[in-house]
């Protein structure tokens, strides 16, 4: 059995078997059903929110906060970080205050975003490139300092200028840590972004599960957990993909080192 086809099927294997204690729990159990809904209600709900239609408005207010956030984000803190690495008095001005700020808890500073960006989609975006932005920052500084010195320095024999070299060497050599900052950075995205609509938000997915608790409505809260399960791995999938076609020799090396 190839390993592509192991990757599916044990997950979806252990799945089932999950699916059948949940039922047997519900059911032979004698779980309460504010506690933990029978599958069947989890799937009527899905099907209310998917093919009737009731969640599309909700989840795509939180994947655009995701994506706006996450893109502004990630972009701010790879040209902050590569900032850190480069130029040394950049690094000694600014770190304290970045690490000051990834300090703070984000679910306190979320009433103060909601002040300054509003109540919308705005203030939800803020928050999720707020979220993204240390993971971010902190593996593209570290991989950049971590290119071998050799290949600078023989750049540098060939009159390579500092552009070139972060452009050709750096970059290519720190793309292993952005790309595992990618990949962080889309699951704490997805906690910011319901976190914020938890905070204030007439629609999301977030303000589902918020509004499900009032009325104990655990089938709904389920089927938006499985939303935002289904967002995480679908966004994560993507990233590792994109690392497997444009880092080609990241995996090359990798699996060199395996052979020997």
């Amino acid at each position: 059995m190839s390993e592509r086809i192991k990757s599916v099927l044990y997950p979806l294997l252990l799945l089932i078997a999950l699916l059948v204690l949940w039922h047997v729990a519900v059911t032979y159990g004698g779980v309460p059903n504010y506690i933990l809904p029978p599958v069947e209600g989890v799937l009527a709900a899905l099907k209310r929110g998917y093919i009737d239609g009731a969640y599309w408005g909700d989840f795509t207010y939180t994947l655009s906060s995701m994506l706006i956030g996450y893109t502004v984000g990630c972009a701010l803190a790879f040209c902050v970080g590569a900032l850190f690495a480069e130029v040394r008095w950049v690094e000694r001005l600014l770190y304290p205050f970045v690490l000051g700020l990834q300090s703070m808890p984000k679910v306190a500073l979320a009433p103060l975003i909601l002040v300054w960006f509003g109540f919308g989609l705005g203030s939800k975006a803020v928050m999720v490139g707020m979220v993204c932005f240390f993971p971010m920052f902190i593996n593209t500084a570290i991989g950049l300092k971590a290119t071998d010195p050799a290949l600078i320095d023989l750049m540098r024999a060939f009159s390579a200028s500092r552009w070139h070299i972060l452009l050709r060497i750096k970059i290519p050599s720190a793309a292993g840590h952005i790309f595992a900052a990618l990949q962080i950075s889309v699951v704490l995205g997805l906690i910011g972004a319901v976190v914020a609509e938890f905070v204030s938000s007439s629609q999301g997915l977030g303000y589902l599960i918020n509004a499900a608790t009032t009325t104990l409505d655990t089938s709904t809260m389920f089927a938006s957990l499985i939303s935002l399960a289904f967002l995480g791995i679908v966004a994560s999938q993507i990233i590792r993909f994109l690392h497997k076609k444009l880092v080609f020799w990241d995996q090359q090396a990798g699996s060199q080192s395996l052979s020997e």
